[in-house]
Formats: structure tokens, C-alpha cells, sequence
């Protein structure tokens, strides 16, 4: 726990620097606005949806409770006949942008006190200090990877977009960056 008392400057900044930055791509440069599309017939489906009152959680469509039923003709009639769907329902009411913040933010102080423990591990026996260059490489890679390989999963398994997944990985680049940058420039000599 070392790392804690050496690199706890870098990690508070890069996390709040990801966090300013995220904010940023979601507010101001909206280039995630065109991964959201509305259903032509939306209000029907609300209806329809508010019948059943599902709860807050994942949800698909069509559904089967086990493989024997999954492997029906019945079954595979409804998944040609299509649509297909996961849905996530959230709670009823306006979002509470605080509470979601406070989240992103401590994600993002986590992901930095993870990347650090590697980071410095990679250099904790080193002769000589690690150069910028070479901390920003480091954690600038692995900030990259974070940020962008867990939501590799949502397009191969669950028809996320590719387009959606790639614009992610532009948001992990810049936060790569971020934290290399910090890391590099506020790493003990």
C-alpha cells in the first residue's frame, strides 16, 4: 500500500480530470447524442411497457426461463418473427444527476488507484527514476484499456453498436491521456 502514499496526488487528479473531461464529451462536444435513437412508435410502446410495470433492472425480449422452452419451436418462432431486445428500465422520475456524478466520480478515482498499483509496481525496482515519457506510456496505455476494453463485451454479446464502442474508445483515449499526463508529471523523483 505504498504506492497509496507516493501516488495519491495523481490519483485524485487524473480520476477528477477523467470525470471534467467525460462531462465535457457529454455536454459540450455531445458526440454520443447520435448513438440514441427513438422508436417510431414510442408511445405505444410505453403503454405497453407500463401494463406489465416491470421494475428497475435488465430485461429481454423474448424471454425464456430455461433451455428446454429456449429450444422450442414455439420459442425460435418468436426470435425469427423478431423483434429481438434488451431493455434496461430505470426508476420512474427524473434522473438524479448528483447521485450518478458521485458515482462516475469514485469509478474513475478507483480505475486511477488500480492503474497506479500497476504503474508502480513496474517501477518500483527501476535504478533510476522512470522518465515522464515513460510513465505517461504506462499509464496512459492502461488508462486506455480500462476505459475502453470492458465495453468491448457489450457489442460482441449483447448488438451494441461497433459505432458506439468506437466513439467509447475516442473517450478512453483522451482519459488515457489525461492520466498519463498526470501520472508523468506528478510522479515521485
Amino acid at each position: 500500500m505504498a504506492f497509496i502514499g507516493q501516488l495519491w496526488l495523481p490519483i485524485l487528479l487524473s480520476g477528477f480530470l477523467v470525470f471534467i473531461m467525460s462531462a465535457l464529451i457529454w455536454t459540450v462536444l455531445k458526440w454520443h447524442n447520435s448513438e440514441w435513437h427513438g422508436l417510431a412508435n414510442q408511445d405505444a410502446v410505453r403503454a405497453a411497457l407500463k401494463t406489465s410495470d416491470p421494475a428497475p433492472g435488465l430485461y429481454m425480449l423474448p424471454y425464456s426461463t430455461n433451455d428446454k422452452e429456449r429450444h422450442s419451436k414455439e420459442f425460435m418462432a418468436k426470435v425469427e418473427e423478431g423483434p429481438s431486445a434488451m431493455l434496461t428500465v430505470m426508476p420512474r422520475g427524473h434522473m438524479n444527476m448528483g447521485a450518478f456524478m458521485a458515482k462516475s466520480l469514485v469509478i474513475n478515482w478507483v480505475v486511477s488507484l488500480f492503474v497506479a498499483y500497476v504503474a508502480w509496481h513496474a517501477y518500483k525496482n527501476a535504478v533510476a527514476p522512470p522518465s515522464y515519457l515513460g510513465v505517461f506510456r504506462v499509464v496512459g496505455a492502461m488508462g486506455f484499456m480500462c476505459y475502453s476494453f470492458a465495453s468491448l463485451q457489450d457489442s460482441v454479446w449483447f448488438s451494441r453498436p461497433w459505432k458506439s464502442w468506437v466513439l467509447q474508445a475516442c473517450d478512453a483515449l483522451l482519459f488515457g491521456l489525461l492520466m498519463g499526463g498526470t501520472f508523468g508529471w506528478l510522479w515521485p523523483r
